[in-house]
């Protein structure tokens, strides 16, 4: 991205080569591409450095739009706090209802952790569906599920329940996050065997 800059102030911010007027004067879109960064300057134009340092996850933060600032003969475009999603639901209070907002009771913004706990429940289920037959078919009579099938099964529902107590058992955004972060034997090595504090559903014939 670039920016232009005008009596010390950025007045233009261009995310993509563009023909522009400077003053009265025409310039085509390849002048981003074929001109050296002190060219630019000299006419406005300064490319602009990024900092991230305030950009957080998305998954649990809203972050606020980029501003743009020149200092020192550099544009930086920077975030400025992020916010935390709300980890659980806010609901509708009696003033809401009174001012015909909503229900008072109900779910006025849904929180980040149930949908955390959805997503463990349908793992889970995914996981099960593959041998949901030999549970039928022995309840039907036939025979019976073999003793390692009901094993892992038990395993992967006692696996589900406990990560759905250290769900709920995140105080914010920042806990819940923790909980999915990995761990590495080499941390220079992505493909080395991991961990992380939720843990992982059980394998069968692992």
């Amino acid at each position: 991205m670039w920016a232009l800059v005008e009596s010390d102030n950025v007045t233009q911010v261009y995310t993509r080569p563009k023909g522009l007027t400077i003053g009265e004067v025409n310039y085509p879109s390849n002048i981003f591409m074929l001109w050296t960064s002190s060219e630019l300057e000299a006419i406005g134009i300064y490319e602009i450095v990024i900092d991230n340092s305030n950009l957080k996850d998305q998954e649990y933060y809203i972050n606020t739009d980029q501003s743009f600032a020149f200092a020192d003969g550099t544009v930086t475009a920077s975030y400025g706090t992020a916010t935390a999603k709300a980890i659980d639901d806010i609901l509708f209070t009696a003033q809401d209802e009174t001012d015909e907002l909503g229900v008072e009771g109900e779910v006025k913004q849904p929180g980040i952790r149930k949908g955390y706990k959805d997503i463990i429940n349908q793992q889970a289920g995914g996981l099960l569906q593959d041998t949901d037959w030999m549970v039928v078919r022995a309840a039907e009579g036939g025979t019976a599920v073999p003793s390692d099938i009901t094993t892992w099964r038990a395993a992967v529902r006692t696996k589900a329940n406990a990560m759905q107590v250290q769900i709920d058992g995140a105080a914010d955004v920042d806990a819940l996050a923790a909980l999915y972060a990995y761990t590495y034997a080499d941390p220079d090595d992505l493909t080395s065997a991991f961990t992380r504090p939720l843990g992982d559903f059980p394998v069968l014939g692992a």
